[in-house]
């Protein structure tokens, strides 16, 4: 019985900045999930989600999941991207999905997003569905959107990386994705504390107001003059005037911009802070962080350009 792997791996997702857009302008609940999402940007990341999708032929359908070697029976996103997918197929097939995460888990970081489409792309390739790459990324979307894990970073993974701006929301092929050019050779120097902070802020009508009042204020300023300095003061600007700034998030910008970094600003959403820093200023970075945070939960990493992909397959026979 033939047996079939395929991977793929997504970036770690930063996401810098955020508008919610989950009603009409008449204030009516969205229905269509593709149109679903968030306007923002942020950054790839050269760590991120490595995905093994391990096909098997059989009587019934079964998923299981493991994240970093550990199972996991919660899992809800790959699962349901899994059987959808599974569903558009007559035949029956055990799936064990394998993540490996190299970046940290609910703090900012995209895993989430990364972990519903590296799934999508290794099982459409598996079953050899007669799916495009935003077809699976939508899947992925309305993954996300339904489960309630993300409102749109699987769309800033699907064009490419770098410096992402999604300038209108929803899944992929819906949306509009821009970036601003930067240069590759900049580093992240992130910093992160094992706090998370609880998404069922989101869903307050008050403070869903503020955040899209001063990311919508940030978004037009950063449109207005498009580079990386003008990104990383106003996602700043937006993460202590939308309220999610701690005192040791703030002690963190500080720090880095004290030690030479170009910019720093809160991961959305988490007790985290990512800096972009030249090769050469990457080392006093660190160690500022390391002032403040053990050395592992200090994280370097280079930026990524290429988005989620197939990163190979093989087919043996058991």
């Amino acid at each position: 019985m033939p047996k079939k792997i395929v991977k793929a791996f997504a970036p770690g997702a930063i996401s810098s900045i955020f508008e919610i857009f989950n009603t009409n302008p008449d204030g009516t609940a969205i229905t269509d999930l593709q149109y679903m999402g968030a306007r923002g940007g942020g950054f790839g990341l050269k760590l991120g989600v490595h995905t093994k999708v391990i096909l098997e032929d059989a009587s019934e359908n079964s998923v299981q999941v493991t994240i970093n070697n550990q199972s996991a029976t919660e899992a809800k996103v790959t699962k349901n991207v899994t059987q959808t997918l599974l569903n558009k197929v007559a035949k029956k097939y055990a799936v064990s999905v394998e993540h490996q995460i190299d970046v940290p888990i609910s703090m900012g970081f995209g895993t989430s997003a990364g972990g519903a489409l590296t799934t999508g792309l290794a099982l459409r390739e598996a079953l050899n569905l007669p799916l495009t790459y935003n077809q699976v990324g939508e899947i992925a979307h309305l993954a996300e959107i339904y489960l309630q894990t993300g409102l749109g970073t699987v769309s800033s993974l699907t064009d490419g990386g770098g410096l992402i701006l999604v300038t209108e929301p929803g899944s992929p092929g819906v949306c509009k994705i821009d970036r601003i050019p930067i240069n590759p050779d900049y580093v992240i120097v992130a910093g992160f504390y094992n706090k998370k902070i609880s998404k069922t802020l989101l869903s307050s009508a008050e403070h869903k107001l503020a955040i899209n009042r001063c990311g919508k204020q940030a978004m037009t300023k950063i449109l207005e003059d498009p580079c990386l300095e003008t990104f990383l003061l106003n996602c700043w600007t937006f993460a202590q005037k939308a309220g999610f700034a701690s005192n040791r998030v703030r002690e963190l910008v500080d720090l880095a911009v004290r030690a030479g970094a170009i910019g720093a600003t809160q991961n959305m959403i988490g007790e985290a802070v990512h800096a972009v820093v030249l090769k050469e200023n990457v080392s006093s970075v660190v160690e500022a962080f390391k002032q403040v945070l053990p050395e592992k939960q200090v994280l370097v990493c280079k930026i990524d350009f290429q988005g989620a992909r197939l990163i190979g397959n093989k087919e043996e026979t058991i």
